[in-house]
């Protein structure tokens, strides 16, 4: 399959940070972190994941988070890197996740950000009604409904513009039907719960706890059993908080990542 469309920043010979998106799948979603990562000295690679973005293409039937996570495999041999400090959302999450138990050696440090490792009854219920809301009302729909559960209420009130221009990009993006169904899928399906202690990479795990997807309680969770495992969290902020509190969020991530890589500034 193609190569994943993807970007490289910073200096050619640094420690590298691969992030890699949520349900969107778009690189666009990190900008909020590329500034303060590449200022830090990192080189940082973002892509568009398969089926979404620049990247496009077709999903393979049945589609997996381990295809994700072979995507990823391939994009590090392509850039050259033998391993990266993943940073994930949500979905990228549970790719790196994913990617530490198949390929440990390519992961030097994991960033789960609003991840979980098992499947959850109240996030079913949100893509339930997510999907419901695809099926009956087609793209728009599904876009419009999509702050609600990446923002706070408030945060949404107080940036109306922002929000309605994501709306209309994503509408305006939207991948289809049948691929977002693909990748919905293949995240309800993620289950590594019981391999958790296997991940021995630290391992930072940051959650907004008023999070309306995905219960922090998730990541809690998560941190708990990690080996290597620490826990972050924010109390506003919502599934997106790596954008509505991006100062916080940013020196929280940079903190962690400099324990890694001596040298490299928090």
């Amino acid at each position: 399959m193609a190569l994943l469309v993807h970007d490289v920043a910073g200096p050619a010979d640094g420690p590298t940070v691969l992030l890699s998106s949520g349900l969107g799948g778009a690189a666009a979603f990190w900008r909020p972190q590329l500034d303060a990562l590449l200022a830090a000295g990192w080189r940082v690679i973002t892509y568009d994941q398969r089926g979404t973005g620049r990247s496009g293409g077709v999903l393979p039937t049945p589609y997996r988070i381990a295809d994700m996570a072979n995507d990823v495999r391939e994009l590090l041999d392509a850039t050259g890197t033998a391993a990266c400090h993943l940073i994930g959302h949500a979905l990228g999450g549970l790719v790196g996740l994913q990617l530490a138990l198949d390929a440990p050696g390519r992961v030097a440090s994991l960033g789960l950000v609003n991840a979980w490792s098992q499947p959850n009854p109240h996030s079913a219920r949100c893509f339930d009604a997510r999907l419901a809301l695809l099926a009956a009302g087609g793209a728009r729909a599904y876009c419009e409904a999509q702050p609600i559960f990446l923002y706070p209420a408030t945060w949404c009130a107080a940036n109306p513009q922002r929000v309605q221009d994501e709306v209309d990009h994503a509408v305006a993006h939207f991948p289809g039907e049948a691929i977002m169904r693909q990748r919905i899928a293949a995240l309800r399906a993620f289950d590594v719960d019981a391999r958790l202690g296997e991940i021995g990479v630290p391992v930072w795990v940051s959650a907004a706890q008023d999070d309306a997807l995905v219960p922090w309680t998730c990541s809690q969770h998560l941190a708990a059993r990690l080996p290597r495992g620490t826990l972050h969290t924010l109390a506003h902020g919502g599934h997106a908080h790596s954008a509505t509190q991006s100062d916080a969020f940013n020196t929280a991530l940079l903190a962690f990542l400099a324990q890694q890589a001596p040298g490299v500034s928090a």
